[in-house]
């Protein structure tokens, strides 16, 4: 497991770790031993039992100071305090300040600005008739749409763009490339977040600041790891929706016609139910973040000990036939889909909203705007990025008939 061959399709050795060995202890590249969950009924528990702690401490303390669990950097970088890494009460109290800011109304009024982005990357490349669509829109389309989101100035957001970059790289940066970026980012978030607090706007930075219940407020720390979790966690899940989306259809011929058909009819439904389907069936997290058993627990009849580390597989769970019918098959029209892409209970992912409206924006203009699209590689040639949890294509060539601005 883990190997570049691995990475290319795991979904084999999930297929058979959920008939023989549905909760498995292994090695990890990192060198750290942890339980895989692989079963949909298993995982779903699993997201959401209390038992299992989000908080790092709860592992080795030598495990983690040397960055083997976590965002490498959070922890030097003061940036521990953010959902992903804490537990009730305190997780109750920073969700609900934060969904204060961060409201479906909030996103649903980014979408023209996000049709507005799609749209200026794809007549970036649209008359060339060739792109990789990984590095000319699938990743820029998040970045710049979040740094908008956060009210981070146009003249800065290349700079987020680069530290973005070096956080997904993993292990194909420079050695401590990735720290460097999170401290850089910190950085500057602490000073945005400190020039804000005097020149309130309408941007997502500002509703952290204002963000308040019953008198309680974010610290200028938690506000800055907020806005930095938002980042991380927001533009790379997105990135390998746009990624893998787009791959997954160039695949399914039939499943790509099906939905170019609708959106030229005018039906935007299916566009929906198309998402929650690329979500299934090749999802952009691969790894459910890691959780700490707080005391010993039973999973899918393997005992776990305190302080061990669970890592639910999503992407073996969303395949799993006791739940799906015909997991292996992309059915963009599938509606009993109660997949665990952005995770379960009070995990819940509190971007999905945004990056559900990103996915289906960045798929109706490619699709729209270049209805010829088509692989401009064999299959066999792209590779995956490193990295345990999330699940994406290092580029994406593709071609079609140039488009004349």
């Amino acid at each position: 497991m883990f190997t570049h061959a691995f990475a290319a399709d795991p979904y084999p050795a999930y297929a058979w770790l959920r008939e023989h060995a549905p909760v498995h202890r292994t090695v990890l590249p990192s060198g750290v031993e942890a339980w895989l969950v692989t079963r949909y009924a298993d995982a779903r528990e699993t997201l959401a039992d209390p038992r299992l702690s989000k908080n790092p401490l709860h592992h080795s303390e030598a495990a983690h100071g040397k960055g083997k669990v976590g965002i490498p950097g959070e922890r030097s970088a003061n940036l521990m305090t953010h959902l992903l890494n804490i537990d009730p009460p305190d997780h109750t109290r920073l969700r609900r300040l934060v969904s204060t800011a961060f409201t479906p109304r909030r996103v649903a009024a980014f979408e023209p600005r996000v049709r507005e982005l799609a749209d200026r990357l794809i007549d970036g490349f649209a008359g060339r008739g060739r792109a990789d669509l990984i590095h000319e829109f699938a990743f820029p389309l998040p970045i710049y749409a979040i740094c908008d989101m956060l009210g981070v100035p146009a003249e800065d957001q290349d700079d987020f763009r680069d530290w973005a970059g070096m956080m997904i790289r993993h292990g194909g940066g420079p050695r401590g490339g990735v720290g460097r970026a999170v401290k850089r980012m910190r950085a500057y978030l602490a000073d945005l977040i400190h020039r804000k607090r005097g020149d309130l706007g309408d941007d997502l930075i500002s509703g952290l600041i204002r963000a308040s219940d019953h008198g309680e407020h974010l610290t200028e720390n938690e506000a800055a790891a907020m806005a930095f979790i938002l980042l991380f966690a927001g533009f790379e899940t997105t990135v390998n929706l746009i990624g893998n989306g787009t791959y997954a259809l160039l695949r399914n011929p039939g499943q790509r016609r099906l939905l170019q058909d609708a959106l030229a009819a005018g039906d935007t439904g299916l566009l929906r139910t198309a998402v929650e389907e690329l979500l299934r069936y090749d999802g952009p997290v691969e790894l459910a973040t890691w959780r700490f058993a707080t005391e010993p627990l039973t999973i899918g009849g393997q005992r776990i000990g305190t302080g061990e580390p669970v890592l639910v597989v999503l992407a073996a769970a969303d395949r799993d036939p006791d739940r799906f019918g015909d997991p292996d098959t992309l059915d963009l029209t599938r509606r009993d889909n109660p997949h665990l892409g952005y995770g379960h209970g009070i995990h819940y992912c509190l971007g999905a909203p945004l990056a559900r409206l990103e996915g289906r924006t960045a798929l109706s203009s490619l699709l729209g705007r270049l209805p010829d699209l088509r692989l401009a590689a064999d299959p066999a040639e792209l590779r995956w990025r490193g990295g345990l949890i999330m699940r994406g294509l290092r580029g994406l060539p593709v071609e079609f008939e140039p488009v004349p601005r």
